[in-house]
């Protein structure tokens, strides 16, 4: 009889910095102390920030005797996937009208590009027996390559997109990789709220990159994790999105509603695929439903339910766009507030970059020593490469959070 778990062999993995960081900030006694790296928005007591709305609609729902507890759809709830294809193409976007457009609900953001990946690897330009590559930013989150890699997609190249000494978009690299990209290459594109950067192309951008998608044959793959809160207006935030769809071109995006609607815990998501034609669509719809029965089985079905009521409903709508537009509002206080503080002490360097970002996210520009500084001596926990969640910062902690980032840069390290 075996002694030994079957498992004996099995290795450890090193921990995420991410994971690292949270630790070494749980640790940390300091009373002053302030993570600056979290994911979720925070209100301005620190503490995860929920809708009153949704938390609403929650209630709604809850005490709804009509609503039945039955397994949804494989491909979701079928007016959540309605209302968030409206929400992200416009009510009277062709490719709606010409019954192009193929959505399905997925596990949050990463479930979307996971089901994403899995259709592109099996029948994107079966023709040419296509198995890549998948161009994603330089920088992106660690999860995406991850994800990637897990649907059997190993070619993941990088584009260059962040300019760090400038701190801004680097549009010339970014169209220099992509001009010499292999014709049928996906590449993943940011429609807004560029994480971890926080800096978003313009539309004279998008519209200049498009020529470059359409003549070298490649498939755009849109992320969109926090649609109305970049610029405070969803339809804004969509553009990227609403211009590709009108000229004609076929692309993929994942959308995740965790931020929009403070939805963390429901891991609400939406694959969305705008095709050329629709004939295709039944066949890619029936492969589509065939990975999910392989992947999650079916979705879950509270968030969903949240997210249609509030779009399906005018009233809701309007005090869900309002609500939206205050936390845009919220994250340029922020960020304007610590310019002028880091402006008052005389910070060396151009801040300006701070106010030119926009959603939760910036890249403050600072280097990994200085990261390691702000943690070691004023226990203010930033990701490696100087990026933060700026909903982190608030009145109680601004003058500490603007008053050490002085230091990082005045103080021998």
């Amino acid at each position: 009889m075996a002694t030994n778990s079957a498992f004996i062999d099995t290795p450890t993995l090193p921990l995420s910095p991410e994971t690292k960081l949270l630790a070494a900030f749980k640790n940390d006694t300091h009373p002053d102390k302030v993570y600056l790296a979290g994911r979720e928005y925070l209100g301005e007591d620190g503490q995860i920030s929920v809708l009153p709305l949704t938390w609403k609609i929650k209630q709604q729902i809850g005490g709804d005797p009509t609503l039945g507890t039955e397994y949804p759809p494989s491909l979701g709830v079928l007016e959540f996937t309605r209302r968030v294809t409206e929400l992200a193409l416009g009510k009277d976007s062709q490719a709606i009208v010409e019954n192009r457009v193929l959505g399905v609900q997925t596990v949050g953001l990463t479930g979307a590009v996971r089901l994403g990946t899995e259709l592109l690897r099996r029948w994107y330009s079966r023709s040419v027996a296509w198995s890549g590559p998948v161009y994603v930013p330089l920088p992106c989150h660690d999860s995406l390559v991850d994800t990637l890699k897990a649907a059997g997609i190993l070619d993941v190249r990088q584009y260059r997109y962040w300019n760090a000494e400038q701190r801004v978009v680097s549009t010339d690299k970014l169209t220099e990789d992509l001009e010499q990209a292999p014709e049928h290459s996906v590449v993943i594109l940011s429609a807004s709220a560029h994480c971890p950067t926080g800096a978003d192309l313009s539309q004279q951008d998008w519209t200049a990159l498009a020529e470059v998608m359409a003549r070298r044959r490649l498939l755009p793959f849109f992320l969109l994790p926090a649609q109305g809160l970049c610029l405070g207006d969803p339809d804004q935030d969509a553009w990227p999105l609403r211009h590709y769809a009108s000229l004609g071109l076929e692309f993929l995006c994942a959308q995740s509603f965790s931020h929009s609607f403070t939805l963390y815990g429901e891991r609400v998501g939406h694959l969305l695929l705008v095709l050329k034609q629709n004939s295709v669509l039944l066949a890619v719809q029936s492969q589509a439903e065939s990975l999910v029965r392989s992947l999650w089985a079916r979705p879950t079905v509270l968030g969903a339910r949240v997210v249609a009521t509030v779009l399906g409903n005018p009233a809701n709508l309007a005090e869900w766009r309002d609500a939206i537009r205050g936390l845009a509002e919220r994250c340029l206080l922020i960020r304007e507030q610590l310019l002028e503080k880091l402006r008052l002490l005389g910070t060396p360097g151009r801040w300006d970059h701070l106010t030119q970002q926009g959603g939760l996210f910036c890249c403050t520009g600072l280097n990994a020593e200085q990261v390691r500084f702000l943690a070691r001596k004023r226990h203010l926990y930033l990701l490696p490469d100087g990026c933060m969640n700026v909903t982190a910062i608030n009145r109680q902690n601004l003058d500490y959070v603007a008053e050490s980032i002085y230091l990082a840069l005045t103080s021998a390290l």
